[in-house]
């Protein structure tokens, strides 16, 4: 992430030192593998014991109650957020015990298996998230690192206009009002001592940004109204380092990642514990999930950005809320989605505007449907434009002003390897359909800077 404004020189450092990264390719694994059941499967599984309806002879079964509608009134939202969280941690069969409290955490949550971030880097993908809309539709800079002017509606105005407390703090300087992503905050704090690095990121943050978030969240009067509050750990992301106090898992860089998970996760866990006592406990929900995904080699990628390869946008996404029945839900959903859903939460009325659409509903039992979920990398002036749609077992990916399309079977091909649209021509044609259809809805409008994109027809301004 660098700061606005930065020299082509500057850019051109960035993105060497990309390409000059060459960790060891790592395979990828999906989820864990569905039961086998003689019927369809549903489309949420569930994790929990089934309710005992075993009775006594002569006497009526139990009826287990019935599971909630919706929230019990207006809820406070705490959003943890983790830098370069990959999809396949513990939970989804990854045979690394890495993240132990979040693994914990989704044994209670509402588990996405197959959620993804709104695109394949922290600019756009919270661009995206904040705004409700995908980054291509919204003003923006245009720079690889882009930021976003007042004129950008971010769904914590919504809140704010509410009545809803809302607060933040953060670990990169890229966070420090160059984004725009404070808009909306009633406190907006950064953590202290943080260096500034356009090429890399060389700080550990996670103790200071705990204490930073306990900090906020002991405030005096919090919970006497809803409140939404929001911290993006930092620790995963480049440069990897063999933290103190996390198991030695080998020196690759994926080795190193693991090590910054681990890490995160301990610090994680310190703020959920501290939550639990909490008196608005009972009245919060807690949603985790991740900006982007990490490449480590595969399809030659590392790290993240540029592209829209489902290692790079396969996130975590789990969620905890007063009510809820533990369970995993094996639709595709996005991050895209978590604005009105927090809105909704939060007894706010949601923008007409959005492109998602509440998570609520299934959240407290309602049957998932099947929707088509769009992946959004907008051209700037580091890549060419990328978009991709996921709609049941099918991934279509674009590729710039829609010149060419490669079609996945990310369910039996999780890494992508094969490209189907010269075997599978009718799903090719039915996805290409039904993308076409979709982007309708999205309004694309050119950056301000559009001098240097990357991939623009001649002729064209953007």
């Amino acid at each position: 992430m660098a700061r606005l404004g930065l020299s082509l020189s500057s850019l051109a450092l960035v993105a060497s030192t990309f390409a000059a990264c060459t960790p060891e390719p790592q395979p990828i694994l999906g989820p864990p593998p569905r039961a086998t059941v003689a019927a369809p499967l549903p489309s949420v599984v569930p994790q929990g014991p089934a309710p005992s309806v075993v009775a006594a002879v002569g006497t009526a079964p139990e009826v287990p109650p019935a599971p909630p509608e919706g929230p019990p009134g207006k809820l406070n939202v705490l959003l943890l957020t983790v830098d370069s969280l990959r999809a396949d941690m513990p939970w989804a069969g990854y045979p690394r015990n890495i993240a132990p409290n979040l693994t914990a955490f989704e044994k209670k949550a509402v588990s996405y298996t197959r959620a993804y971030s709104v695109s394949s880097y922290t600019a756009m993908s919270f661009g995206g998230l904040l705004s409700g809309k995908y980054p291509g539709e919204i003003e923006r800079s245009g720079y690889f690192f882009s930021a976003y002017p007042d004129t950008v509606t971010f769904f914590p105005e919504l809140l704010q206009k509410a009545g809803v407390h809302t607060m933040a703090a953060h670990a990169h300087f890229y966070f420090e009002k160059k984004a725009g992503f404070q808009q909306g905050f009633d406190a907006w704090k950064m953590v202290p001592g943080l260096s500034e690095d356009h090429k890399t990121d060389n700080n550990v943050s996670s103790p200071a940004h705990t204490k930073l978030a306990m900090e906020m969240l002991s405030e005096k009067g919090l919970g006497d109204k809803p409140f939404f509050a929001w911290f993006h750990f930092m620790d995963p992301h480049d440069v990897y380092f063999q933290q103190e106090g996390t198991k030695k898992w080998g020196k690759t860089s994926r080795d190193k990642y693991d090590s910054e998970v681990e890490y995160t996760d301990r610090h994680i866990g310190e703020i959920l514990r501290f939550v639990e006592k909490q008196p608005w406990a009972k009245t919060t929900a807690i949603v985790i999930t991740a900006d982007h995904g990490e490449g480590f080699g595969e399809h030659k990628r590392y790290r993240h950005g540029f592209e829209l390869w489902d290692m790079l946008v396969h996130v975590p996404l789990m969620v905890q809320a007063p009510g809820i029945t533990p369970r995993r839900i094996d639709v595709p959903r996005s991050a895209i989605d978590l604005a009105p859903t927090v809105l909704e939460l939060t007894g706010v009325a949601a923008e007409p505007s959005f492109q998602g659409k509440s998570l609520v509903p299934e959240l407290y039992g309602k049957a998932a449907e099947a929707r088509p979920v769009v992946i959004d990398l907008p051209r700037t002036s580091d890549n060419d434009r990328r978009r991709a749609m996921v709609s049941g077992d099918y991934k279509l990916t674009a590729y710039g002003d829609d010149f060419r399309f490669e079609l996945y079977n990310v369910v039996n091909d999780p890494g992508e390897l094969k490209d189907l649209s010269g075997d599978e021509k009718e799903k090719l044609a039915e996805m290409k359909g039904l993308y076409k259809e979709r982007v309708k809805t999205i309004k694309d409008i050119c950056p301000r800077n559009t001098a240097k994109l990357k991939g623009k027809e001649k002729g064209r301004k953007c």
